[in-house]
């Protein structure tokens, strides 16, 4: 098959393990971002078979009109990022791997290590030293802190093994399905919404992007968050309430540690996000590691294979197949 992979912008893949699985097919990596699908479907009209690098690009009907070969897109995990109806009126397969019991401990890793990095103040530390000078400040301890996880799911809870390692103690909100999880489980679960945010020393949230999540931390709850707070968001910028962050950013008093953002690349160097300095920003490297993607991009070109075989599996729309 003549796959093309999008948005591979260190051209890691063909350096992984998992990318002899594609030997047998005519490969395409692009290494760089199209935002335009117009732009996007010229360039690869001949594709048959897509690979997304995640969230990276959006597919809907407009690319796909424009990809009158393409009988596959495969990928893993949730796919907010993709029209299912599109595809399944354009004929097109969607393979995604959802990884049941599986967290990405690569971006639980990630969380923590922002955490660690905000409280030590890590990159301050570094640009005075390497700049000449010696100490640039006085950090804190996690020790005895407060950790409240919002979403009772995988990926916080391996974060939450990794704090509690630390002696952080930790706490937890979300859905009611999810508090009664962690009920069950004998975690913590706070008494309200407004003690979750008001008693944590560090809010970390760890939940899908859906229609029904999209806003679901709002501006009132980060206000009630106490002076020297930190929010942690490795997840998905779009959880958090349009503005919200950055205006109480603005404020002074709250501290963030973000991985995520509305618009990716972010490339507006003006951005609050990234001139605060009560703010450690990160280019969505949450799940950026050569063991993660060797792993995901291992299930998605199974994906591929399992298709040239004829035998599809992880099948989203399986209606338009065969």
């Amino acid at each position: 098959m003549k796959v093309h992979i999008l948005d591979d912008w260190f051209d890691t893949l063909r350096g992984l393990p998992c990318f002899s699985k594609l030997a047998d097919h005519e490969v395409t990596v692009w290494t760089d971002h199209e935002p335009d699908p117009v732009k996007l479907a010229a360039r690869m009209r001949d594709a048959e078979a897509l690979v997304l690098f995640r969230e990276r690009t959006k597919v809907g009907a407009e690319l796909l009109a424009g990809l009158p070969n393409l009988k596959l897109i495969s990928q893993r995990s949730v796919y907010p990022h993709v029209d299912v109806t599109a595809c399944t009126a354009h004929s097109v397969l969607l393979s995604s791997n959802m990884h049941a019991g599986a967290p990405s401990y690569a971006a639980a890793e990630h969380t923590l290590a922002l955490i660690l990095a905000s409280y030590r103040q890590i990159p301050q530390q570094t640009a005075s030293i390497k700049a000449g000078h010696w100490q640039s400040g006085v950090g804190r301890t996690l020790r005895g802190r407060t950790l409240g996880l919002y979403g009772y799911g995988r990926i916080a809870g391996a974060v939450a093994e990794y704090a509690k390692a630390l002696g952080i103690n930790v706490q937890w909100w979300g859905s009611e399905a999810g508090r009664s999880r962690a009920h069950a489980a004998g975690e913590t679960v706070a008494a309200s919404r407004e003690a979750f945010f008001a008693s944590s020393d560090i809010v970390s949230v760890h939940v899908r992007l859906k229609p029904e999540t999209r806003g679901l931390i709002t501006a009132t709850d980060l206000a009630q968050m106490q002076p020297r707070a930190l929010f942690v968001n490795t997840s998905r910028s779009g959880l958090v309430e349009t503005g919200a962050l950055e205006a109480e950013v603005a404020k002074g008093q709250l501290h963030a540690a973000v991985d995520v953002f509305d618009h990716e690349p972010l490339t507006d160097t003006s951005n609050i996000l990234l001139t605060h300095p009560n703010v450690l920003a990160t280019p969505h490297i949450g799940f950026v590691t050569e063991d993660e993607f060797d792993l995901q991009f291992s299930d998605i070109f199974d994906q591929i294979n399992a298709y040239a075989t004829g035998a599809p599996i992880h099948m989203i729309n399986p209606e338009v197949y065969p």
